[in-house]
């Protein structure tokens, strides 16, 4: 069973819907996901019967007919259909740019040969750069995520990291993170040294409840199965047989990137991620995260995913954030670039 566009033309089309019994799931309570498709894709909608006609500009037209076929196919698979799945497909349609999902690939929000099992869900991606990140994770080795808070970057390592162990592809998962202060001092926290990272490393332990059992989470970590350990516990090892991610990577030096990516060992894998307009590193100090995309980007077996805007998955408000302060930065650069073209002048 599946949704057929009857007619198309121009700024209109017909969707047609075989199944009459899947229409309130898809279209929601009070018509919450249609009204959501409206907002976001610009278009109008209006159901009678088993038909649901789409009026707007054409491109837009095009992709709410894209987003609504994929949506009813992932409810004829059986998967669910909230306000998340209707931001994922529209995502998924707006996706159009040069190498990246576009209209017709919408239906990866609900493709198996994309999604990753884990004990207690199955996540597939929601958004065109997720779509190519679960890609690289399964063909790579090395993988590096690098875009804006909200992407999925480490929670989609995690999540493969989970999978690869669940089917017993690799026997550790290691997850670390740079204890670098972003505007306060570890020195001031109470106890040891893991007592005072294992703030920096809350999200890492966040991830793995999603994705395992809280009693499997901790007694794995026991068995050492499991190691959640800041970016410094990594020198002089050979990690092998196992997926290590590093987070938060922008915050590390030239030095300690190559000093983890050479743990590498025999049939491991790792993911690097980061956001490289969060550095907090010393003023003046480069990243090792910056440094090493551009250094081992184009070799074999690296892969490097950068994520935009346009792959947060979380709230709505916080894509419009992100966009605000990178208009923001990208102004004051244009202002900074100016003053030193003008300071240049005058010295002539």
């Amino acid at each position: 069973m599946s949704a057929r566009g009857k007619d198309e033309d121009g700024g209109s089309a017909l969707l047609e819907f075989e199944d009459h019994g899947l229409l309130p799931l898809l279209f929601g309570e009070h018509d919450q996901n249609l009204y959501r498709l409206e907002q976001q894709l610009d278009v109008s909608l209006a159901s009678r019967g088993n038909h649901l006609q789409i009026l707007g500009g054409e491109d837009a037209v095009k992709r709410a007919a894209a987003a609504l076929r994929a949506l009813y196919d992932r409810l004829v698979k059986g998967l669910e259909v909230g306000s998340g799945e209707v931001d994922a497909a529209v995502r998924m349609v707006n996706g159009a740019a040069p190498g990246r999902c576009g209209p017709e690939d919408a239906n990866a929000i609900h493709d198996q040969d994309l999604a990753i099992v884990t004990r207690k869900r199955s996540i597939s991606p929601r958004s065109p750069g997720q779509a190519v990140y679960v890609e690289a994770l399964r063909r790579n080795e090395i993988v590096f995520g690098i875009g804006p808070a909200g992407t999925g970057k480490t929670y989609l390592a995690v999540a493969h990291a989970v999978s690869l162990f669940i089917k017993g592809e690799i026997e550790r998962i290691i997850l670390s993170r740079p204890a670098v202060e972003a505007g306060e001092r570890l020195g001031f926290l109470p106890g040891d040294l893991l007592e005072k990272v294992d703030p920096y490393l809350r999200p890492l332990y966040d991830a793995l409840h999603d994705m395992l059992p809280g009693d499997q989470v901790a007694s794995r970590i026991a068995d050492g199965i499991i190691e959640v350990a800041p970016l410094a516990f990594m020198r002089g090892r050979t990690l092998s047989n196992a997926f290590v991610i590093l987070d938060e990577a922008q915050n590390t030096s030239p030095v300690q990137m190559k000093m983890f990516l050479t743990r590498l060992g025999e049939n491991s894998r790792m993911a690097v991620t980061g956001d490289l307009t969060q550095i907090d590193l010393p003023k003046g100090q480069p990243s090792g995260l910056l440094e090493a995309s551009r250094i081992i980007g184009g070799m074999k077996e690296v892969a490097v995913v950068n994520f935009s805007e346009a792959d947060v998955v979380r709230h709505a408000l916080v894509a419009r954030i992100v966009q605000a302060y990178s208009a923001h930065e990208t102004r004051g650069r244009k202002v900074a670039q100016e003053a030193e073209r003008r300071r240049e002048d005058g010295d002539a």
